[in-house]
């Protein structure tokens, strides 16, 4: 870390400054059902932060919305950040640039060169934390509002996706508030689908409230476990082959890493099965038939570029059993970096370590705010 100074402005505010670095916020936690997905992807993106360059401030927001200042690391092992009494709050001044913190009796501010948010899921994730940092005029890592809003939206995301005459499963939308004439949506979804059916909140992720309906009852049962996630609800065509992804970086130039493969332990890659079950595996770069992972790859350039994808996002596929079909699953902006996340693993098969990774990360925001 950079050694501070302070000053005061003409308030008696406290300003911060640190003499020998820039300095970087990272942001963590959030109101999402992937909160704690959340504080392990940080702990990863913060130890590799190059801190001869930076200076690493922690801001971790909790589950109901409260913005903390994270003063040590461990804190966020251990949990006892969410009892911290100091805040801090990015501000949506234009010219100031700047984070407040709050402690006890009196006011800092801290000039903001850049801020990584590690924040998966709504409330961060969905553009809602990008627009924040548009109106701050502050570089941020990862995508921008409208491909944010549009790629954590898995309806919409399908609708712009079916411009691109990549195949998707067949898909029905659903409205919370429709729920109230249960027969009528079963019976939609049922003539345009049939089963087996997957039923997704439209606004999720980590797989939270997705789960498989082979009937009318587990039907019914599916579709009020995703309303309890979002007012908007997708139920998807059930597509049986593998599941493969491919991670994705650059600006107008992007690049597409190889092709992983998760083997689920369970009937699909549950929330339950991707990190709390050790049966549950991946695979870099496995074997698939001729031309498939350049028809990934492709398909995966192609779906970032269209919904104005910036800087990193990991695309999902099936490969259809019985046709050897790429089928476009969903698009995730902000990838996880836990130890078991597929996005720094397919960067590090292509020879670009996570220390690296972050960097590039960094240096494409800034490249952004330049342009």
């Amino acid at each position: 870390m950079g050694l501070l100074s302070e000053t005061k402005d003409p308030f008696g505010f406290r300003k911060v400054e640190d003499m020998a670095s820039k300095n970087i916020v990272v942001i963590m936690g959030g109101r999402s059902s992937e909160h704690e997905v959340s504080l392990v992807s940080a702990r990863t993106v913060v130890n590799n932060i190059n801190t001869d360059i930076y200076n690493i401030i922690m801001v971790g927001i909790t589950k109901d919305g409260q913005w903390k200042l994270i003063d040590n690391i461990g804190r966020v092992e251990d949990g006892s950040w969410v009892k911290g009494h100091s805040a801090a709050y990015i501000l949506p001044d234009t010219d100031k640039k700047t984070l407040c913190i709050i402690r006890d009796s009196h006011v800092e501010y801290v000039d903001v060169d850049v801020v990584f948010p590690v924040l998966h899921g709504m409330n961060g994730e969905d553009g809602t934390l990008q627009g924040l940092l548009e109106l701050a005029r502050i570089p941020y890592v990862g995508c921008g509002v409208l491909a944010s809003a549009c790629s954590m939206d898995k309806f919409y995301t399908k609708l712009i996706v079916d411009t691109l005459g990549i195949r998707q499963a067949r898909y029905v939308g659903v409205w919370r508030a429709q729920l109230k004439d249960m027969g009528a949506v079963i019976s939609q979804i049922e003539e345009e689908i049939g089963y087996p059916v997957f039923v997704k909140p439209s606004n999720a992720g980590s797989s939270q409230g997705v789960s498989r309906a082979e009937n009318r009852e587990t039907l019914a049962a599916a579709l009020m476990l995703a309303a309890e996630h979002d007012v908007k609800i997708l139920a998807e065509e059930a597509i049986t082959g593998r599941e493969l992804e491919c991670a994705v970086l650059g600006d107008r130039h992007v690049e597409a890493s190889g092709i992983g493969e998760i083997l689920a332990a369970d009937t699909f890659y549950s929330y339950e099965a991707k990190y709390n079950n050790a049966e549950s595996k991946t695979v870099v770069d496995p074997d698939l038939p001729e031309g498939k992972a350049e028809e990934i790859r492709s398909d995966a350039i192609a779906i970032f570029k269209a919904l104005d994808g910036y800087g990193l996002s990991r695309v999902d596929f099936f490969l259809t059993d019985d046709t050897n079909e790429v089928v476009f699953n969903e698009i995730n902006t902000l990838p996880g970096f836990t130890s078991i996340s597929m996005y720094p693993m397919l960067w590090a098969a292509r020879g670009i370590g996570t220390r690296e990774l972050v960097q590039r990360l960094i240096d494409l925001a800034m490249t952004r705010y330049d342009d």
